[in-house]
């Protein structure tokens, strides 16, 4: 499966679950491509798969319709779900956490030190300098940028995220969209439920990521939002090393349950209390799972937890 057709089998997925869709319910690939925010067609692809694995049922005149339980998926499914990256990808990143390529080099140096081609580098290279960890030098070079890849820099990037999430909440500009407060409420209650059990890592770290971005798009702080996302970007990084730490899922979706209740209920400074509360707890979680190690980076298994928050 290509990025986007995992892409579109993990948000099914995560519908199904979320909506806690009965058998037999019918998922109009329009619709389904329109909540992704995706073509139709990797969206057939990723239907198609489950038909496959008797989760859903297609009929020629009826379309597509759900026809097993997703919350307990098969093998050949969470083998595409688990293999959510591009090899290449990771063994770029391996690399520079290993120091075997410099801060600063050349994309005729990455094909020698990889041993792949000149245009699968450049693909490579324009995802990371998109997801900011790598940036374009004069001329022919590429400088890397930090990375996460100490307890050091985990302790900067949650006293950076202190700073900006409780203090969005608190903004005067800050307004939820009610209609993403009940959405963020339905996928949270659904892992504290039990969701969190049979959810990838690749699921648990996305609809994680998606809870605090939403939150932070509400301060109404473009750069704040912004910054988020790319703590984010460079923290998958350093998770799919440490996939194998099992943290606390179900009482993380508590917390971001008490986060949501309050904000729905206008008590602004409750939310950010509790948000402030929430990052710090994660913070220390992390402190004591974290090992840095020097172990070459693996895709996380179907069962393996990522981050705390």
């Amino acid at each position: 499966m290509t990025n986007s057709q995992r892409k579109a089998l993990r948000e099914i997925i995560n519908y199904v679950r979320r909506e806690r869709l009965p058998v037999g319910t019918h998922l109009p690939e329009w619709t389904l491509a329109k909540l992704i925010g995706t073509s139709r067609s990797p969206v057939k692809v990723a239907l198609e798969c489950l038909v496959t694995a008797g989760l859903m049922r297609y009929d020629k005149n009826r379309g597509f319709h759900v026809d097993g339980d997703l919350d307990s998926l098969p093998p050949e499914v969470l083998a595409h779900l688990s293999g959510a990256d591009d090899p290449l990808y990771l063994k770029l990143a391996d690399a520079r956490f290993h120091g075997t390529v410099p801060e600063s080099v050349t994309e005729a140096d990455l094909t020698r030190v990889l041993g792949v081609s000149r245009s699968e580098i450049g693909k490579v290279l324009a995802r990371a300098q998109s997801e900011g960890w790598v940036e374009k030098e004069v001329g022919y070079g590429w400088r890397f940028l930090p990375m996460i890849d100490s307890l050091e820099a985990y302790e900067d990037m949650y006293s950076l995220r202190l700073a900006i999430e409780p203090a969005g909440i608190l903004s005067a500009k800050f307004r939820p969209d009610l209609d993403q407060l009940h959405a963020l409420r339905k996928e949270q209650q659904a892992i504290y439920d039990g969701g969190y059990k049979s959810m990838t890592a690749i699921e648990r770290f996305e609809s994680n990521a998606r809870f605090h971005e939403t939150i932070a798009e509400w301060s109404g702080n473009r750069f704040a939002l912004q910054t988020l996302r790319r703590l984010d970007q460079a923290r998958r990084l350093a998770e799919y090393r440490q996939a194998r730490h099992n943290l606390p899922r179900q009482a993380i979706a508590q917390e971001h349950l008490l986060i949501l209740e309050a904000i729905e209920k206008g008590d602004n400074l409750g939310a950010a209390s509790y948000m402030l509360q929430h990052i710090e707890a994660a913070w220390r979680k992390k402190a004591v799972s974290a090992v840095f190690d020097r172990e070459p980076m693996t895709i996380p298994a179907e069962t393996d937890a990522l981050a705390a928050s």
